[in-house]
Order: structure tokens, then sequence, then C-alpha cells
């Protein structure tokens, strides 16, 4: 079984440098923001780039790509404003990866700041269901560490939101944000424990990406901060367990670990295939 592995790499310069950047740390698939994340801004690719990024993808990577969305959308928010921010920020960016031949827009669902979980899920539901999905791109909506009000900290919220949308989506799970969200990663018995209850909750056919970065922090505390892999809380046990479990073995990791001490992309990548037993 083909070890997917990459990380989430720069656009800058043209799209279709993600490919070379990619190839340049070992990574056979990834993710890319087509703007930058702390602004709203629509994606502006050329055709000449997407058809670069495509053919360039076919020949050198095994995919898949995944866009990450602006960290300013926001799917549980009461605010009409913002709702309709977050939904055309939304449509833009599946309508990039439909161009790109990107099967995957991944999204955190954002906070409700006061509305409640329920009313949360239920205004997150209804955004992704007011977006024009084109055929061969699937939403994506990410597991969060679960600070404050934000939403995606329990599988249940995850669930919920499939439950509530007509549209098909499926799941990224951050396993850093799991394991600050209370997962608890570390051991092998807890990565099987949490794997069975994702799939008890949500269901492992939903489950298209993993986020694969340790953390900094604590299980339980709700702390946001990646280490390289292995060197983090979750550590070793953890890591290696989880890039070899048989339910997570075809799952595409991408790495989002931290450029410091030394060790950057290429490194983490290097130390997965490591861990990597089968």
């Amino acid at each position: 079984m083909t070890l997917r592995v990459g990380a989430h790499v720069s656009i800058a310069g043209g799209v279709d440098n993600a490919v070379g950047n990619q190839t340049d740390v070992g990574g056979n698939c990834g993710q890319i923001f087509t703007h930058s994340p702390q602004v709203w801004q629509d994606p502006n690719i050329g055709d000449e780039e997407a058809e670069s990024f495509r053919s360039g993808t076919d020949r050198d990577l095994d995919g898949p790509w995944v866009i990450h969305t602006s960290y300013l959308v926001n799917l549980c928010t009461p605010k009409d404003g913002l709702r309709e921010k977050s939904l055309d920020s939304m449509q833009a960016e599946v309508d990039a990866a439909a161009k790109l031949d990107i099967p995957y827009v991944n999204v955190h669902l954002g906070a409700h700041t006061g509305a409640g979980v329920e009313g949360g899920l239920d205004n997150a539901a209804s955004v992704i269901d007011d977006v024009d999905v084109p055929d061969g791109v699937t939403i994506l909506v990410e597991s969060d560490a679960g600070s404050g009000t934000k939403l995606g900290g329990d599988f249940e919220h995850l669930a919920g939101v499939i439950d509530r949308t007509d549209t098909d989506i499926d799941v990224c799970i951050d396993t850093a944000h799991a394991f600050a969200a209370g997962y608890d990663l570390s051991t092998a018995a807890g990565v099987d424990e949490t794997v069975a209850e994702f799939d008890d909750v949500v269901g492992l056919d939903h489950l298209r990406c993993l986020h694969l970065n340790d953390s900094k922090h604590e299980c339980g505390t709700n702390k946001d901060e990646h280490a390289h892999i292995g060197e983090g809380h979750i550590g070793e046990a953890g890591m290696e367990r989880i890039v070899n479990h048989p339910d997570l073995m075809d799952v595409p990791l991408v790495l989002e670990t931290p450029t410091e001490d030394g060790r950057s992309y290429e490194w983490n990548i290097e130390r997965v295939r490591e861990l990597r037993t089968e």
C-alpha cells in the first residue's frame, strides 16, 4: 500500500510552483492555500498556471492535493455578513479546486459565538448546502482543538454537520487538534480507541485526509501548537501507531509541522517514512 505523505507548501510565484515545492521536501501529496489565509481574497489562477499545475501533479506526484480555506471563514457564525463572506469564499475555493483538478477543499467549522452548539452546526450545514460544489470536488470539515466556542473538537460535531447537510461532505482529522481536544493519541491503545470511536460516531468511510502533526501541549489542553513528528506530547509511540493503523494506512497524510530546530518538512516527512513499518 503506497504511503501518501506530503506537506502544506507555498504557491509563491504561481500555484504550479507547489508541485516542485512538494517534491523538494519528499512529498507525494499535499495541501495549499490559494491565497493568503489571513485575508478575504479570491484565488487568481490563470489557465496556463492551472494547466502547468495539473500536468506537473500528474507527472511527479501520487496525490491528492487539498485546498485549505482562509482562516477567516466561519461556517458556524450567526452573523449574516460573515456568513455571506464565508459562503463567497467557499464558492471561490471549490471552483479553484475544480480548475486545478484538486479533489478536496478543507475548512474549519469555526465558532458559534453565542449561537450554541446546535445552532452553530445548523449554520454550518446551511452554508455548505448553499455552495455549488462542482463534480469531483468534496468539502472536508476539519477537526478542531476545541477552544472557546469553536466547533469540531468533538467527533459528534463532525457527525452533526454531516447529518444536517444534503451535500456529500467528508472529514479531515488533525492529530494535534484531536489530541488537544482530549483524544489521547500518545499510545497504541489510545490510537486504537480513538479510531474506533471515530468510526462509531462519524464513520471511517468519511475520513479522507489526516493532518499529521504532533503537539507541543498535553492532551485535553485545547491548545493548538504543532510539534515535529514524534517529538511532541503525542510522541513516537502514538505517531508510529497512527501511520501503521490498518484503518488509516491508505489515508493521505498532510503535515503542517513547524520549521525550527534545524528541521523542516523534509525531516518530518522522512520521519514518517521511518515510522511506517509495512
